[in-house]
C-alpha cells in the first residue's frame, strides 16, 4: 500500500506540473494572438519606446526606376516641400517614433485594436503595374470645364504629347472592374462622398466630377455647397469647399480644404492679421460639424506642412487648447504626424456611431522636382510614359507615417504614393495657359491623369 500511494502522489505531482506548463503556455500564445511579441513583454508605453531622433516627416519622392520591395523598416527619403512655398525640413520616417511622439503628446494609452497575426490579409491594391488601356482617359480634358479648373487641364496648354492619359492602374491580384460613371452614381444613391485635404484633395475631386460626368455638362447638378457653409472667405479668391449634388440618384460629391486636417480658431476674431491657434490635437471644425452626413469620407494632408507656410499663415501650435510647450513637437515634421495620428484616433472613435460610413486617409503625393527646387530651377521635363519603370513590386506602403496611422483602426489606407511616384510625366510641369515662363509644378498633376486611379481604386473599395 506505501508504495502504492508513492507511486500516486509522484503521478500526481506529473499531472500538475503538466497542467501548469499547459496554463502557462495558453496564455503565452493568447498573448501572442493579441498582440505580437514585443507587445506582449512590453506595456503600451515601453513598446514605443525606441531610439529615436526628432526627423519624423513621410517621404515623398523616390529616386529608384523601379518601387522595389522595401528591405528595411526604416529608410531616408530626399526632400519633400510645399505646394506653395517654404522651405520643408527633412525628417526620416519612423514610424515607432511618430506612435510615440503621439502617445507621449497627448497622454493617452493606444486602445487600437492591433490587428492579429492571423487576421485575413485584404486586397493590396497599391502593388500591380501601369498598362496601356484604350478606354482611357475616362473623360475630355477639353470638355471637362464645368468642374476642371483650367490650371489642371493640360489639353487647354500648349503641351502637345498626351500619352499619359492612356494608362491605367492594374493590381497585381485585385479585381477592380472598369470605371462607370452611371453605374457608380447609382451604387452611391443617397449617399454622400466628402473629400477634405488640401490641393491634391480637390485635384481628387474634380477627377471624381469628371469621371461620373463623363466630362459632359450637366446643368441638372445642383450647387448645395450653401449647405455646408461654402463661401468665399474676405480676401480670398475661391470658396472653401464646393458641394455638387445629382438629383436622379440624390449623390452629393463634396470638397472641403483642410490643408492640415487641424483645427485652426482665430486667437482674436476681431482681428483679422491676428494669429490663429493650430489645434494639433483637434481635427477640423468641419469635420466634427458635418460627420453625420458623409457615407464615405477622404482625408488627405503633407504638402502643407513647413515652417515657410506656418509662418506665412501666423498659425501658433496649441496642444490640449494651450500653446505648445513640446520642443520636440514644435518641429513641424513631428507636428505633422502628431496631427495625422491624432485625427486617425478621433475618427476611428467615431466610426462606431457612424457605422455606414466608409473613412479613408490616402496616401502623400508624390513630387518629382529634378535638378533643384521649385524655387531653384527645378523641373520635370520628362514626357515619356514610365521612363522609370512600371511596376510596384513591394508590399509596403510608400507612405509609412499614414499607413502606420491606419493600421489597427476601422480606417482605411488609400495607398497612391509608390504608384504615382513612377508617373512623373502626368505633373503640370512647365505648360500653362497663358504659355508664360515661371517656376514648374512637378506637384500637382494635369487632368485627366494620376488622380483618375486613385479614384477607380477607391470606386472599388466603396
Amino acid at each position: 500500500m506505501k508504495v502504492g500511494n508513492v507511486y500516486y502522489r509522484v503521478r500526481g505531482k506529473h499531472f500538475s506540473v503538466t497542467l501548469m506548463v499547459l496554463v502557462i503556455m495558453t496564455i503565452y500564445l493568447w498573448s501572442y494572438e493579441k498582440k505580437p511579441l514585443l507587445t506582449a513583454i512590453f506595456t503600451s508605453q515601453e513598446q514605443f519606446d525606441f531610439p529615436t531622433s526628432d526627423m519624423l516627416l513621410v517621404a515623398s519622392h523616390f529616386s529608384e526606376d523601379v518601387v522595389k520591395p522595401i528591405d528595411h523598416p526604416k529608410q531616408e527619403y530626399p526632400k519633400s516641400l510645399e505646394e506653395t512655398g517654404g522651405k520643408t525640413e527633412i525628417y526620416s520616417s519612423d514610424v515607432a517614433t511618430a506612435e510615440s511622439m503621439f502617445m507621449q503628446s497627448s497622454g493617452v494609452e493606444d486602445d487600437r485594436h492591433l490587428a492579429s497575426s492571423f487576421e485575413k490579409k485584404e486586397c493590396n491594391y497599391a502593388k500591380g503595374r501601369w498598362v496601356v488601356d484604350n478606354r482611357h482617359p475616362l473623360y475630355s480634358g477639353f470638355k471637362c470645364k464645368q468642374w476642371l479648373s483650367e490650371m489642371w487641364a493640360c489639353r487647354l496648354t500648349q503641351r502637345a504629347d498626351f500619352s499619359y492619359e492612356a494608362y491605367r492602374w492594374q493590381p497585381e491580384n485585385c479585381d477592380m472592374p472598369e470605371f462607370k460613371g452611371s453605374a457608380f452614381l447609382k451604387r452611391m444613391q443617397d449617399k454622400t462622398i466628402a473629400f477634405v485635404g488640401d490641393s491634391l484633395g480637390r485635384q481628387q475631386f474634380q477627377s471624381l466630377m469628371c469621371m461620373v460626368t463623363g466630362g459632359e455638362e450637366k446643368s441638372e447638378v445642383e450647387d448645395v455647397g450653401s449647405e455646408y457653409g461654402f463661401v468665399i472667405l474676405p480676401g480670398g479668391a475661391r470658396p472653401n469647399g464646393w458641394a455638387f449634388r445629382f438629383p436622379e440618384t440624390n449623390t452629393t460629391i463634396l470638397y472641403y480644404w483642410s490643408s492640415t486636417l487641424c483645427d485652426l480658431e482665430p486667437l482674436n476674431a476681431t482681428d483679422p492679421a491676428g494669429d490663429i491657434a493650430m489645434h494639433l490635437d483637434r481635427p477640423s471644425a468641419f469635420l466634427t460639424q458635418f460627420l453625420h452626413r458623409f457615407d464615405v469620407l477622404v482625408l488627405n494632408t503633407g504638402h502643407h506642412w513647413n515652417r515657410g507656410k506656418i509662418n506665412a499663415n501666423r498659425w501658433v501650435m496649441y496642444i490640449d487648447g494651450k500653446p505648445n510647450q513640446n520642443r520636440r513637437l514644435a518641429a513641424v515634421g513631428n507636428a505633422k504626424n502628431f496631427t495625422i495620428y491624432s485625427v486617425v484616433r478621433w475618427l476611428n472613435s467615431q466610426l462606431p456611431f457612424h457605422p455606414k460610413l466608409k473613412a479613408f486617409f490616402r496616401t502623400i503625393s508624390p513630387r518629382h522636382f529634378f535638378n533643384g527646387e521649385w524655387n531653384t530651377g527645378g523641373s520635370c521635363e520628362n514626357t515619356t510614359p514610365l521612363a522609370r519603370g512600371s511596376e510596384v513590386l513591394q508590399d509596403e506602403s510608400g507612405d509609412p507615417i499614414i499607413a502606420g496611422a491606419v493600421r489597427g483602426t476601422e480606417l482605411k489606407l488609400l495607398d497612391v504614393t509608390a504608384l504615382s511616384q513612377l508617373r512623373d510625366e502626368g505633373h503640370i510641369s512647365r505648360y500653362s495657359i497663358k504659355a508664360s515662363n515661371g517656376i514648374q509644378d512637378c506637384l500637382h498633376w494635369c487632368l485627366p491623369g494620376v488622380p483618375d486611379s486613385w479614384n477607380e481604386i477607391l470606386a472599388t473599395q466603396v
